[in-house]
Formats: structure tokens, sequence, C-alpha cells
């Protein structure tokens, strides 16, 4: 099982059936019908001015916003918490960013954010959602907390997302939205484990770098062959 708060040791994933790609040259890597954007959490709580606001996290909007109309695929993702959640620090009463051991390992304990229907649940107003073809709401579980849009944090609850995706005969996804060292870390992760080729647009996320959680997850896609790229590439 990846602990969800530290970065991925070399037993968690089979390195060596990937190879170590970048994009650094912004080499042209234009989406096709086999391909799907996956917009991670662009909700109001992760931008500024919302409860885990992610800094300058409103500034993918108009990037996603760009690259949407090239996929003919897109699916979004959404947090969305009942109140009291296990992952909520004042659920047990604690700090907010310190840790506590649930069932499935240590969870790092976040303000009170993405709650259902409330207005930081809510994608920002600005995203250009409509052609988006599906919404997964992740982390509705009171008990378990969800960063990654395929599998929730005990690894074994599965969103759903891989079976869909593969109906349709997806077989490249793009990972962009909040936070880089985060959901989109976890996502991307396990589209690797899922067997998708995965590719994150870089400017079209943010970090909440907390404790070197940004250099982390650098050094996590480097391992595991997930591909960076800029917008411009595609």
């Amino acid at each position: 099982m990846v602990n969800r708060n530290q970065s991925s040791g070399d037993d968690d994933f089979p390195y060596s059936l990937y190879c170590i790609v970048d994009n650094e040259e912004g080499l042209p890597m234009t989406p096709d019908q086999q391909d799907a954007l996956l917009i991670i959490d662009v909700q109001n709580d992760f931008c500024p001015g919302g409860a885990l606001a992610v800094p300058a996290g409103d500034e993918v909007v108009s990037i996603i916003n760009n690259i949407s109309p090239k996929f003919q695929t897109i699916v979004l993702t959404q947090d969305w918490h009942p109140a009291g959640h296990a992952s909520f620090a004042t659920t047990h009463n604690a700090d907010p960013f310190s840790t506590t051991t649930l069932h499935y390992g240590e969870q790092t304990l976040w303000p009170d954010h993405c709650v259902q229907g409330s207005d930081g649940a809510n994608f920002h107003s600005q995203l250009k959602s409509d052609s988006a073809a599906l919404v997964i709401r992740k982390g509705m579980h009171p008990g378990i907390d969800s960063y990654s849009a395929f599998f929730e944090n005990d690894q074994t609850t599965s969103t759903g997302l891989s079976g869909y995706l593969r109906h349709l005969g997806i077989k490249r996804v793009f990972c962009a939205g909040l936070a880089f060292d985060y959901c989109v870390r976890f996502t991307a992760e396990d589209a690797v484990k899922e067997n998708f080729e995965t590719v994150v647009i870089e400017d079209a996320c943010r970090a909440i770098d907390m404790d070197g959680s940004t250099n982390a997850a650098t050094e996590s896609f480097a391992k595991i062959g997930v591909t960076l790229v800029q917008s411009t590439s595609l």
C-alpha cells in the first residue's frame, strides 16, 4: 500500500516496466481519440480565498480552458466530503496539517474543505466544464480520504474510472489541476498502475509544496515514467 503522505519507495512500483520520459524540449504531443484529459479538483476551496487554498491555484483555470477543446474525452474530479470527514482536523480536535493513523495508514488532517453542497466544493466559476463527459466525486466515504481519481487512499476502494476509460478505448491520460503534489500526483501514479500511459501538464497544475511534497512528486514521476509537458506542447 502506498502511504499517501510520503514519497513512493522502490517496492511500490515495477519501475523496470516503464521508461523515464520527459518533454523538456516541448515536442508536439497532439491528443487523439485514445487520449483523455483528467481535470483534477479545480474547486473553490482549492483556489485563493478557499478553505484549503493552493497558492495561485486559480491560475490553472485559463490554461485548462485553452487545452480542453483539444480533447474528445474529458473527466472532472471533485472532492466531495461529508461533514465530519475523517480527514478533517476538526473531527479529531487536532491542528490542521497534523497527522493521525486511520485504518489504512497515516493520514494528514486538513482544514474542513469541499464539504458536500457547499460553495467551496463547487468548481471554479470560470472553469469551462460543459464538455466533460463524467464527473468523479471522491472522498465521499466518511472514513476514507481520496486523493487519486482512480482509488481512495485505502488503495482498495475504486472510483470506477479505470473501467470507464477502458470502455472508451483510452490508452493515455493527461492530468491537470490541483494540487500537483497531492491529488494530481496520486492520480498520475495510479494511472500508471492501471497501465495507462500518463502525462502531467505541468503548467496547468499548482502545488501546495508542504514538507518537500513538490520534489517528492517530481521524483516519483521520473521513477515511474510519467511524462511532464507544458500546455504549449499540445
